[in-house]
């Protein structure tokens, strides 16, 4: 079983596909990327976290995201965003947090659709995951942006998260919050 993160794919959002410069031409090839991009990875038995803002349920992408659901194997899991009105919520996800922790091998992860300045674990090395932000913020080397906009569309795993943390660089405010440094 493998875990699976992303965040912001705003299925059928062609306002998002414009402003934030997404490589497509349309929103259906937007939409199809995104689900191939899913479809290649997730086996039976895999967990994909989606930290928040999944469809623009006003045109069309409630229906995306519901395909989304049934077509890909494994459970689907939403760490609610600010976009995901009810008609997401009503989907048949496996969970649905605000915030959640997990284990995924060796490694402690706060899910949340925000970055945070601190966290359950900050100091203990449990890493944090978001979205929100897009492409406007990567992260630091222990916060790792999972947006579809950074991730080439398609979800990471846990290893590829952790190689892009310690790529990054240290937030000096959250080494302030944690009274560390």
């Amino acid at each position: 079983m493998t875990h699976w993160y992303s965040a912001d794919l705003h299925f059928g959002d062609d306002g998002i596909r414009r402003y934030f410069g997404r490589p497509f031409r349309n929103i259906a090839e937007m939409n199809n990327a995104m689900i191939d991009g899913m479809a290649t990875r997730l086996k039976d038995g895999d967990d994909l976290w989606v930290l928040g803002d999944v469809a623009d349920t006003s045109s069309g992408g409630e229906e995306l995201a519901r395909t989304l659901i049934e077509r890909l194997p494994g459970r689907k899991h939403l760490i609610r965003g600010n976009h995901d009105d009810a008609a997401i919520t009503s989907l048949p996800w496996t969970s649905q947090h605000d915030l959640t922790e997990i284990t995924d091998g060796s490694e402690r992860f706060v899910l949340c659709h925000y970055p945070l300045l601190s966290w359950n674990g900050a100091r203990q090395g449990a890493l944090q995951l978001f979205g929100h932000v897009h492409d406007r913020w990567p992260g630091s080397d222990r916060q790792v942006n999972v947006g579809v906009d950074l991730w080439n569309f398609a979800p990471a795993s846990a290893a590829d998260i952790v190689i892009r943390a310690a790529g990054q660089k240290p937030l000096s405010i959250a080494d302030s919050i944690e009274g560390v440094g």
